[in-house]
């Protein structure tokens, strides 16, 4: 499990790209390097993290469930993704 302070500081940071993200495009449109600059920086899309969903883990992270890859297999095994199977061959 990630640390909650970790957690914590990207929702913030997902928090601040929604608000200014319009605003961004709209200077990046426009050409205005300067003013973009004066912009927060955790409002950059650049500085967001894949986490797991439910540990927060940042490594191992499978994009298509939005889940580390311990908790993908736990959650398989279990059944609970729906459309995935163990494999046998």
């Amino acid at each position: 499990m990630a640390k909650e302070s970790m957690k914590a500081r990207q929702r913030k940071r997902e928090r601040l790209v929604a608000r200014y993200a319009e605003k961004r495009a709209k200077l990046k449109e426009e050409g205005r390097w300067d003013d973009i600059q004066k912009l927060p920086r955790n409002s950059s899309p650049v500085r967001l993290r894949n986490r797991c969903s439910i540990t927060g883990r940042p490594r191992g992270y499978m994009r298509d469930f939005g889940l580390c890859r311990n908790q993908f297999r736990q959650l398989a095994s279990e059944g609970k993704i729906p459309g995935v199977t163990k494999s046998s061959w």
